[in-house]
């Protein structure tokens, strides 16, 4: 099992930044893929982006272009940078694993909050 770790999260102002980070242990070397999802309060969980093993990202539309996903083998750690984020980032962000064998791991999650 890989388990996850979210930091990060908090109160910004609309046009600013935040950097969420996510620390992988256990059975890393079954990981696929690297996910950052998020959940609004009364809204469905939707995927933010993901980065694979070997490097590729995907982001959703509604994020591209001013978020960036990325990581740090040596630390085990993958990192969500947010730019210019607006009152509608406002979520819970969920650090997500995609192991090899289908199974999903979840971490615990972190606020963030958008004032306008």
């Amino acid at each position: 099992q890989v388990q996850l770790v979210e930091s990060g999260g908090g109160l910004v102002q609309a046009g600013g930044s935040l950097r969420l980070s996510c620390v992988a242990s256990g059975s890393i070397f079954s990981i696929n893929s690297m996910d950052w999802f998020r959940q609004a309060p009364g809204k469905q969980r939707e995927l933010v982006a993901c980065i694979t093993s070997g490097g590729l990202t995907t982001y959703a539309g509604s994020v591209k272009g001013r978020f960036t996903i990325s990581r740090e083998n040596a630390k085990n750690t993958v990192y969500l940078q947010m730019n210019s984020l607006k009152p509608e980032d406002t979520a819970v962000y969920y650090c997500s694993a995609l192991e090899t064998r289908g199974f999903r791991s979840w971490g615990q999650g972190t606020q963030v909050t958008v004032s306008s």
